[in-house]
C-alpha cells in the first residue's frame, strides 16, 4: 500500500518545469498516456495500444459498452472498483473523464503485473507483459485472445485523437503451453471454437428441430475477446453463433448452428446470429478484411440452408420485430457487404497481393460497390502502397484508377482499363503525411493529407 500510495503522489506533483511544460503543451489525451505510462512504470506505446484495442480511443461518452465496461480503457465492474481504490478518483470520473479513465486503467494493469511478480527490469520490456495484459482483460478463457489484439495494435501502429504510436515489431513471450482457440467442432471451416456458456443459449437439434432461414448481421458495441468472454459469463442471458474481428476478420463460433442462440428475442429460433467486433457509432471498426470475412461465412451458411442471398433475409439487428437495437448501425455498408455476399469479392487479387511481400492495409475506402482503394505500408522499410481491386465487372476491362501523394511532393497514378485492379503504386514518406483515393465505376475518392510519418 505504501508504494502505491507513492506512486499515486508522483502523479499528482509535477516534477520540474520542463515536464509541466512537456504536457502542457501535448495534446491532453496524449499527456494523459505519458503521464499514466510514466507513474505507473508501463511502456507507454503498449499502453496506448491497450486502449486502442479496447475502444479505437473512444470512451463512448461514458456509456458502457454491452459487458459493462466503461472509457477507452474499458473498465468493468470489477477494475472499476480496482482502479478507484487505486487511484482514489471516483467511479464516476473513472467512467466519464478519458485522463481518469486511462489512469485508472494504468494502475488495473501494473497490480496484475505486481501480481505476477513482474519486477522494475521486466516492465522495461514490452515482450514481457504479455500475461499481465492477458489478466487485465479480465476472462482467463479468452486471456491469449485478448493479448494477441493489443500486441497486433502495437506491431500495426496508430495514429488516433492525437496518440501516435509507430509500428514496432515486438515478439511478446507467450507461455509454454500457448494456444489460440481449438478448431473443434465448428460448421464453417477455418473458424475456431469457443463454446458460449450453456445457460446462455438452447440446444436444439436445427435444421430438423425448426428451418433455419435468415442470418442475423450484429455489432458487438465491444471487442473481439471481450464479446466472446460475455458470451461465457452466467449474467450475460446473451449469445450468438459466431463472432467476427476487426482487424483481420478472424472468426471464432460460439454455438453450433444446430443450436438456437440468443441474439433477436422472438426470432431465434430460425436464426443464425453474427457478432462484429465494434461500435454502432464508430466506423473505424468496419474493416474491409471484417467484410470479407463476415460475407464469406454468411454466403457459406446460406449456401448451406439454402437461404436467399438478398436483404429479405440478411438483416440487420435492428429490423428485427420486437428488438430494440440499432446494430449494425448508420456505419455499416450494406452495399459493399452484400456485393461481397453475391459474389463480389470473387477477384482472385488482393490489396497485398498486388503491393507484395510486406505491405499490410491500414486504410481503406468503398468506391460505390465497384471497387475498394487500398492504403498499405510496410514498417520494415517505411513503404507505402496504394492498389484499387475491383469487385464487378471482373475479367472486363473498365476504367479504374489508383494514385499516392507524398506531402510536398508530385502525385503517381494509375489510370486506365483494367481487368481486375489499379496500382501497384508506391512511394517512401518518412516522417511525412500522404494523399490517397482513387476511382472505379463513377465513384472517385481522394483522401487528405494524413498517416503522417
Amino acid at each position: 500500500m505504501k508504494t502505491r500510495t507513492l506512486l499515486l503522489a508522483g502523479l499528482l506533483v509535477v516534477s520540474g518545469q520542463q515536464a509541466a511544460a512537456a504536457a502542457a503543451s501535448a495534446d491532453p489525451l496524449a499527456a494523459a498516456f505519458d503521464r499514466a505510462a510514466s507513474g505507473y512504470d508501463i511502456p507507454r506505446d503498449l499502453l496506448a495500444s491497450l486502449a486502442y484495442a479496447e475502444s479505437r480511443l473512444d470512451g463512448h461518452q461514458g456509456r458502457p459498452s454491452a459487458s459493462g465496461g466503461y472509457g477507452m480503457m474499458h473498465l468493468r465492474p470489477k477494475a472499476l472498483e480496482e482502479a478507484a481504490r487505486l487511484t482514489s478518483t471516483p467511479a464516476g470520473e473513472l467512467r466519464t473523464d478519458d485522463a481518469a479513465n486511462v489512469l485508472g486503467g494504468a494502475a488495473v494493469l501494473r497490480s496484475k503485473a505486481d501480481a505476477l511478480g513482474m519486477d522494475a527490469g521486466a516492465r522495461k520490456d514490452p515482450a514481457k507483459w504479455y500475461a499481465a495484459i492477458g489478466a487485465y482483460g479480465g476472462s482467463p478463457s479468452t486471456a491469449t485472445i485478448y493479448a494477441d489484439a493489443v500486441y497486433e495494435a502495437l506491431s500495426a501502429g496508430f495514429d488516433t485523437r492525437g496518440v501516435r504510436v509507430k509500428p514496432q515489431a515486438v515478439e511478446p513471450e507467450r507461455p509454454g503451453d500457448y494456444a489460440p482457440f481449438a478448431a473443434a467442432a465448428v460448421d464453417y471451416p477455418g473458424a475456431l471454437w469457443s463454446p458460449a456458456l450453456s445457460s446462455n443459449y438452447t440446444v436444439a437439434n436445427r435444421p430438423s428441430s425448426a428451418a433455419i432461414n435468415k442470418i442475423i448481421i450484429h455489432v458487438a458495441q465491444g471487442t473481439y475477446a471481450g464479446t466472446i468472454g460475455w458470451f461465457k459469463d452466467p449474467r450475460a442471458k446473451v449469445s450468438a453463433h459466431y463472432v467476427v474481428r476487426s482487424s483481420d476478420g478472424q472468426i471464432t463460433q460460439t454455438v453450433r448452428e444446430k443450436d438456437i442462440a440468443w441474439h433477436v428475442r422472438g426470432a431465434n429460433t430460425n436464426t443464425v446470429g453474427i457478432e462484429h467486433e465494434g461500435w454502432v457509432d464508430n466506423a473505424a471498426w468496419f474493416t474491409d478484411q471484417m467484410y470479407r470475412a463476415s460475407a464469406a461465412l454468411t454466403r457459406n451458411i446460406a449456401d448451406r440452408y439454402g437461404i436467399p442471398k438478398t436483404r429479405a433475409n440478411i438483416l440487420a439487428h435492428s429490423e428485427m420485430p420486437g428488438n430494440d437495437h440499432t446494430d449494425p448501425g448508420p456505419h455499416w455498408d450494406w452495399a459493399k457487404y452484400m456485393s461481397y455476399v453475391t459474389g463480389g469479392s470473387g477477384n482472385p487479387h488482393t490489396p497485398e497481393s498486388v503491393c507484395e511481400s510486406g505491405y499490410k492495409v491500414i486504410d481503406s475506402q468503398a468506391l460505390g460497390s465497384a471497387a475498394t482503394v487500398y492504403l498499405l505500408y510496410n514498417a520494415a522499410n517505411g513503404g507505402n502502397c496504394v492498389a484499387t481491386i475491383k469487385h464487378t465487372s471482373l475479367g472486363a476491362a473498365t476504367p479504374v484508377s489508383a494514385f499516392l501523394e507524398v506531402q510536398g511532393s508530385t502525385r503517381i497514378t494509375d489510370s486506365g482499363s483494367f481487368s481486375y485492379y489499379a496500382g501497384p503504386v508506391r512511394a517512401t514518406a518518412p516522417d511525412k503525411c500522404v494523399k490517397w483515393g482513387g476511382s472505379a465505376g463513377g465513384s472517385t475518392y481522394t483522401s487528405p493529407f494524413e498517416h503522417c510519418g
